[in-house]
């Protein structure tokens, strides 16, 4: 699997495979256990004028109990604070008339836990 994974220390997104900062999706963890995080995107909804955005999420490698969070616009792009039911967030993110950003099909994942390594 070629997903993006997002690292939640000092608000950035790193690719898996070449470990380099992605810009586009922003996380920090607001506990230790970085189950409650905050999550912005200024990506190329965002970049194309969306009048809404939100964040669709699961768990698991199978999105399970997925759900759509409605982000708030904010200077730094789109952002939203959610609380994660398991350890393991997989993401992606659309707009009020149903336009994708899944990172070209390779979506966004984030471990909690304290299991994402130091960048």
């Amino acid at each position: 699997m070629h997903q993006q994974q997002a690292y939640g220390q000092g608000y950035q997104a790193k690719t898996m495979a070449s470990g380099m900062v992605n810009p586009t999706v922003k996380i920090r963890p607001l506990l230790g256990d970085g189950r409650d995080v905050t999550i912005v995107y200024d990506g190329i909804l965002s970049k194309s004028g969306a009048q809404q955005v939100y964040l669709h999420a699961g768990y698991g490698k199978n999105w399970r109990n997925v759900y759509d969070h409605r982000m708030e616009a904010t200077g730094s792009g789109w952002q939203c604070t959610i609380n994660m039911e398991q350890d393991d967030l997989l993401f992606c993110f659309k707009d009020s008339a149903n336009n994708w950003d899944n990172n070209s099909g390779k979506n966004w994942s984030y471990q909690s836990r304290g299991i994402n390594p130091p960048h």
